[in-house]
């Protein structure tokens, strides 16, 4: 009996038939990586593929690396299997990657959403017999508003902050999020101020991307510059030494995660806004069918309890151990 086409082992998720891997976890000679959060793209391995828009990120995070890029939907063959990267739209150059092998399709999503946050290439369905995708938010309860929505009640919360002499600091990770905000905020509200990972990351992505100007909080920076201002800075500032500065301030997060009941007053914040780089419980099943696939394996997230409900609707759903961390890592996903 032939093996299937991707396995999962102790490094990541391997095709044989290429003998190559999909983000991988562990050291390995060749690597096809979907986007450039660090459970995914990690270092060591030695030929790195991915998506063009991808590489000034990877290359940024991980250092020089050997590594080779392919347009959206373009097709390369590794030992008579078929590759390509299609849009995910988790953040920028972000892919899901097809692969098929003597009439037998594959995708594996890696991390995906399906509202177009307008800096992102849009999710793409394709396509498969099989389907890997994360589930981190694959439950019920997560049902995300319009991000036109949420952008405006940011965008009030900063406006009633600087009323109130106040500076306002929101937190969300310095890859695909803290983009995602600066897109989106009013310049004509005050000055838009950043953490120094959100200001570098920044400008490695800003000739992909229309970005308002923003300032990099240093050393120099006073206090009395920042009051009625914004501030983007990951979740790890919050509590640090840098934060103090701010004074007087208020935090938010952006976060799927804040549609929990408890998760603001957990994480600290004063205020939580409902803002994901993921798919909520209904875009994810929208996803699944929409790709035609019978079989389904579910990584990191609510990986048990979304397969459970999958094989209730039919499917051939199972799940599968990885080290990808979804948004329980809070500095880089949220």
């Amino acid at each position: 009996m032939n093996p299937p086409l991707l396995q999962f082992n102790d490094k990541g998720i391997y095709c044989q038939q290429a003998d190559v891997y999909l983000d991988p976890w562990r050291p390995v000679t060749n690597a096809i990586i979907t986007h450039g959060h660090s459970d995914h793209a990690r270092w060591g391995h030695k030929n790195y593929i991915t998506h063009y828009s991808n590489i000034p990120i990877i290359k940024y995070r991980l250092g020089e690396i050997n590594v080779s890029g392919k347009n959206w939907n373009e097709t390369f063959t590794i030992n008579g299997v078929k590759f390509s990267f299609h849009p995910a739209g988790h953040i920028i150059g972000s892919a899901q990657i097809r692969v098929e092998y003597k009439g037998e399709i594959w995708v594996f999503t890696g991390d995906y959403k399906t509202e177009d946050d307008g800096i992102s290439v849009p999710y793409e369905v394709v396509k498969c017999h099989s389907f890997i995708t994360e589930c981190t938010f694959g439950l019920p309860a997560f049902k995300w508003e319009p991000q036109a929505d949420v952008m405006t009640e940011i965008n009030n919360w900063w406006t009633e902050n600087r009323a109130e002499g106040k500076t306002s600091v929101l937190f969300g990770y310095s890859l695909g999020k803290a983009q995602r905000l600066l897109k989106y905020l009013d310049p004509n509200i005050g000055q838009i101020y950043t953490h120094g990972a959100i200001e570098n990351m920044t400008n490695i992505v800003r000739p992909m991307i229309d970005l308002p100007p923003t300032i990099r909080v240093t050393s120099e920076t006073k206090k009395e510059d920042l009051l009625g201002s914004i501030v983007i800075a990951p979740p790890s500032a919050h509590g640090s030494t840098w934060i103090r500065k701010m004074t007087p301030f208020v935090t938010g997060t952006a976060s799927g995660w804040m549609a929990f009941r408890g998760a603001r007053r957990r994480r600290a914040v004063d205020r939580g806004f409902v803002l994901s780089d993921h798919c909520d419980w209904t875009g994810l099943l929208e996803s699944i069918k929409a790709t035609g696939a019978e079989k389904v394996i579910c990584t990191h997230g609510y990986s048990d309890i979304f397969s459970r409900y999958l094989r209730e609707l039919g499917y051939d759903a199972r799940t599968a151990n990885t080290q990808y961390e979804g948004e329980t890592n809070d500095v880089e996903e949220s």
